[in-house]
C-alpha cells in the first residue's frame, strides 16, 4: 500500500473511533458507501480528493487530519538540531523550539543574548502576549516607552502588540524562554 493511502487509511479509522462512529454512520454523514469507507479503512483503495473532502466535510474535520502523519504524543527537541536565527552581530540568537501551528495559538523559544546585545522588535498582531521567563543573566524590557529588568528565576508578560525591545542589561551571558501566544 501506497504510504498516503496507509496514512489516510489509519487517520480514518482513528478518527471514527475517537467519535465512536459506526462505517454505517460515517457512510452515511459523508455520503461515501461503507464499503468504501471500509476498503479505505483497511487500506484497499485510494480514495480521490473528492471523496477525501466528502468524509473530512462529513465527519466536520480538516482536509489535512485524513492526508497528514499524526504527530508523536512526545517529542524531544535538540537544541544541536535547530537552525538558530541570530541578530546585533550574533549578540542576540533566538531558537525556535515549538514553531507555530495553526492548531495550536502559541510558539516557544529559548533565546541567549551576549553582554550588550539588543534587539528592537516590530508590533506583533493584535492581542499577541508574550511570556519571558529568564534562567541566568538579565534582560531589560522596553515595552510603552517603560523599562522592565527582569533577572534570572523571574518572568515578565506584555502585550507584544505594539513595538517592544530587548537589552541584555547585565555583565554575563542571558538565557531565557520565550512564549507567543496569539489570540485565535
Amino acid at each position: 500500500m501506497e504510504e498516503i493511502n496507509f496514512i489516510i487509511a489509519n487517520n480514518l479509522k482513528a478518527i471514527r473511533e475517537s467519535k465512536k462512529l459506526s462505517l454505517e454512520k460515517v457512510a452515511e454523514l459523508t455520503g461515501v458507501s461503507k464499503t468504501m469507507i471500509g476498503q479505505i479503512e483497511r487500506g484497499g483503495s485510494s480514495p480521490t480528493i473528492t471523496t477525501i473532502w466528502k468524509i473530512a466535510n462529513g465527519l466536520k474535520i480538516s482536509f489535512s487530519s485524513l492526508i497528514n502523519s499524526p504527530q508523536p504524543d512526545t517529542k524531544i527537541v535538540l537544541k544541536s538540531e535547530i537552525q538558530s536565527l541570530s541578530e546585533d552581530n550574533g549578540k542576540y540568537r533566538v531558537y525556535p523550539h515549538f514553531p507555530f501551528e495553526d492548531e495550536k495559538r502559541f510558539e516557544v523559544y529559548s533565546v541567549e543574548i551576549e553582554k550588550g546585545g539588543f534587539l528592537s522588535s516590530d508590533s506583533h498582531r493584535e492581542g499577541t502576549e508574550e511570556y519571558i521567563t529568564v534562567f541566568e543573566g538579565e534582560v531589560t524590557v522596553r515595552v510603552n516607552n517603560e523599562e522592565y529588568t527582569v533577572r534570572s528565576g523571574d518572568s515578565i508578560r506584555f502585550k507584544a502588540d505594539r513595538p517592544h525591545a530587548y537589552h541584555n542589561s547585565g555583565e554575563t551571558l542571558t538565557r531565557l524562554s520565550m512564549i507567543l501566544y496569539y489570540p485565535a
